[in-house]
């Protein structure tokens, strides 16, 4: 009987499609082991650090296991595939579109058409699952290498998506996120749209609890933000990436829109959800950005009710437009923009959880255990705690939130 071991890199698409294969290669008679036959590697290139560490990552494991049959997916694997094939261990090389392939290779040393689309959910934690609506990108941004890693957009079917959500809530999971590389685009290319499959998810799924990941600010339309306002199925919580908010900056990115739409989005959500969570994405030290630049993103973030951000410092990946740009920020700038950014979200992560002491707030109770500690989040993703009691776990209980529930970053 072979065996193998998985190691994930990344993005929650790469967990859900990890979690996939890993199901799968059970169902066909693999083991997981510690000394495995095939290690498989789910990498990413989101950054020059992330490939960098699937670099080292892919080293020390042939280092630790030199008979094992090394087998490589992901956007690193798909973006320098010759490269990565040549290396010691490595046995082959799978792109995203035919990782699912990775199955019928390992079963039967042959691999088969690459599906257009293939859905996947991950089911390692008890609690929640991670749930693939969509795949690839049509945007095409200036810095980013998703879209040449991932393909063109593409989408599971409404009925899909609603069959994977009850599988879930059978494995007796509570809440689902529904996640992709631009899930906005859901159903595009098949005459659907996003809200009909949220529509859908809101009348005929019998999970508790759905959240939407990220969804770009252009794509979040009001009948959505009405949805969830008035569901109690869809929690109060959103990950808008904005990236900059300098009007510049966005138009150097490519980004589909100006910083007014984004405050609109904002608002909007904090107009009909008060307690909503609204995290963002932004990047700091984009080629050509002044100090000017960054100061005006700076204090249009400051002036906004947003709970935290996402800080990535922006890092030169070849082959897209931004990497060539003349004006390059330098490291030492780079850096300090990023601190700026990251003390900002400190007080704005601070400032949302201090508005939740004293309301009473839904949690659903996690396994992971600290310091005879339960960690749970709240409809609107704050982070608490409590005694733990096994009780607990995987339950919605409702908590009236004083300052000694909240988890610090200290506990996470």
């Amino acid at each position: 009987m072979s065996s193998f071991s998985i190691y994930t890199l990344g993005c929650k698409l790469n967990y859900c499609e990890s979690s996939h294969i890993s199901r799968e290669l059970q169902n066909k008679g693999f083991e997981i082991a510690s000394n495995p036959d095939y290690i498989l590697v789910n990498t990413c290139a989101v950054t020059s650090s992330a490939e960098k560490k699937g670099r080292n990552l892919i080293s020390k494991l042939h280092r630790e296991n030199p008979s094992a049959k090394i087998i490589l997916m992901g956007c690193h694997a798909a973006l320098s595939e010759e490269v990565l094939a040549s290396w010691k261990g490595v046995y082959k090389v799978f792109h995203n579109a035919d990782k699912i392939n990775v199955v019928d290779f390992l079963v039967n040393e042959t691999t088969l058409p690459m599906p257009y689309f293939f859905d996947s959910y991950s089911s390692h934690d008890r609690t929640r699952s991670f749930l693939k609506i969509q795949d690839g990108c049509d945007y095409h941004c200036t810095y980013c290498t998703v879209a040449t890693a991932r393909g063109e957009s593409r989408s599971d079917s409404i009925e899909n998506v609603l069959l994977n959500i009850e599988k879930i809530a059978q494995l007796g999971m509570k809440e689902v996120n529904l996640t992709g590389v631009n899930i906005g685009d859901f159903g595009r290319k098949d005459g659907k749209n996003f809200t009909q499959l949220v529509q859908a998810i809101e009348e005929k799924s019998s999970i508790e609890r759905i959240r939407i990941s990220s969804i770009e600010p252009d794509l979040l339309t009001s009948d959505i933000i009405d949805l969830v306002a008035s569901s109690s199925k869809f929690m109060p919580h959103f990950h808008i990436p904005l990236q900059s908010g300098c009007n510049k900056i966005l138009d150097l990115m490519h980004r589909h829109y100006h910083r007014e739409l984004f405050a609109e989005k904002v608002y909007s959500i904090k107009n009909k959800m008060p307690d909503a969570c609204i995290a963002i994405d932004v990047i700091a030290g984009y080629p050509t950005e002044s100090h000017d630049d960054f100061m005006d993103s700076f204090h249009f973030l400051e002036s906004l009710p947003l709970s935290y951000l996402h800080v990535f410092t922006y890092s030169r990946r070849p082959h897209t437009p931004a990497y060539s740009m003349k004006d390059q920020v330098s490291e030492i700038d780079k850096k300090d923009r990023t601190h700026q950014l990251l003390a900002l979200s400190h007080q704005k992560k601070e400032l949302f959880y201090a508005e939740n002491i004293g309301k009473t707030r839904n949690v659903l109770w996690e396994e992971l255990k600290h310091d005879n500690s339960a960690f749970g989040f709240t409809d609107n993703y704050v982070r608490v705690k409590r005694e733990y009691s096994q009780d607990i776990v995987n339950k919605i209980i409702a908590l009236k939130i004083c300052e000694n529930n909240l988890a610090n970053t200290d506990d996470e």
